[in-house]
């Protein structure tokens, strides 16, 4: 199941670190959010507890990203899951195809093979059942245009995005998915489903729209497992409704096509001082906004990493806060994200609210 890749590692997790240093990626039109109130962290809220028993099925899934570099550590998938069953978590996302353009399996599609995108850092099947026997629900990240392998190959001038309107990368995204559902996943989910941010919020960008919209209908014809989509923040807020972004998301055109929206819903991302100080705030508006869009069930992603923490407020409790405001707003589940896969704060967190007498989620 595993396979040593420590230097490897080290890389990608050291540029990681870099990447979320980098100016926030989820703007906001002024305008569109209330005033500022302080962050209120002193109600944890109720969390999974290692009693309640596992839904079935799409809903009430409460997990972790983890990616392949990190599962392929000897040992670590066994401590995870023992972590998962502890904090009665029921959900695991596993990045299978990530933002390097690495398919992390040995995969059989021909092109992954052919441009060297196939490396076998994990044995599906074994990590799929070993997951499954803890009672915990499977599901597959594949990042989808964001991918410099394939970019490369086809000759894209900056080698780093390719295009939902490129028939070659839908094909190929395609067939990667249809091989994970073969491997008996519980459900995909997909990121990068856009084009790159590269223009003004404002303009027009309809032939971006169709595209997404396109590549979605096709998935949602080619697989029969459930599809997850994971969004930017900033495409719940109402504006969006305007379909003057260039990464081409719309969600009230997307939704029809998916089981489970996950939004990631990073305060840290914002540029609006006041949406990155109050994380319960942030979250909850958010979530308040793309729930009265549309019907489609919202599993948020939630910021379990150390960026841009309020002065004053503790990591864990900045988890606590982000959990608290999908609680109260009836998020079906919510996953946890750190790019190291380092959950530490994320336990302590749990620690916090069960020490606080908080009741566990049913």
């Amino acid at each position: 199941m595993l396979r040593n890749s420590s230097s490897l590692r080290i890389l990608v997790s050291l540029w990681l670190l870099l990447w979320l240093a980098r100016p926030a990626i989820a703007p906001v039109p002024l305008g569109t959010v209330a005033e500022p109130q302080p962050p209120t962290v002193t109600a944890p809220p109720a969390v999974p507890g290692p009693e309640s028993p596992g839904p079935k099925g799409i809903h009430g899934r409460v997990g972790i990203h983890l990616s392949f570099y990190a599962l392929s550590r000897p040992g670590f998938a066994e401590a995870i899951a023992s972590r998962l069953r502890e904090a009665g978590f029921n959900a695991v996302v596993i990045c299978v195809k990530d933002m390097h353009g690495t398919v992390g399996y040995d995969s059989r599609v021909p092109l992954a093979r052919e441009i060297g995108a196939a490396v076998p850092y994990l044995e599906l099947p074994d990590l799929i059942d070993f997951f499954r026997e803890q009672g915990i629900y499977v599901i597959a990240r594949q990042v989808l245009f964001y991918d410099p392998v394939l970019s490369a190959y086809l000759g894209y001038p900056e080698e780093r995005w390719v295009y939902p309107s490129d028939g070659r990368a839908v094909e190929y995204n395609l067939a990667i998915a249809r091989e994970l559902e073969e491997s008996g996943f519980d459900e995909i989910q997909f990121d990068y489903i856009r084009f790159p941010d590269d223009g003004e919020i404002g303009e027009r960008y309809p032939e971006r729209y169709a595209a997404v919209n396109a590549f979605l209908r096709r998935a949602r014809e080619a697989l029969s497992v459930p599809i997850s989509i994971d969004l930017f923040g900033r495409v719940l807020w109402p504006w969006n409704r305007e379909k003057k972004d260039p990464i081409g998301q719309c969600l009230e055109e997307m939704a029809p096509y998916v089981d489970v929206i996950s939004p990631m819903l990073y305060p840290s991302h914002y540029v609006e001082p006041e949406l990155k100080a109050d994380p319960y705030r942030t979250v909850r508006l958010a979530l308040e906004h793309g729930m009265a869009r549309v019907e489609v069930p919202f599993r948020p992603y939630l910021q379990a990493f150390d960026m841009d923490i309020p002065p004053g407020m503790t990591l864990p409790e900045y988890i606590l806060a982000q959990v608290r405001a999908a609680e109260e707003v009836g998020a079906d589940g919510y996953l946890f994200w750190n790019p190291r896969s380092d959950y530490t704060s994320l336990w302590e967190a749990l620690r916090i609210s069960r020490g606080s007498g908080a009741a566990p989620r049913p």
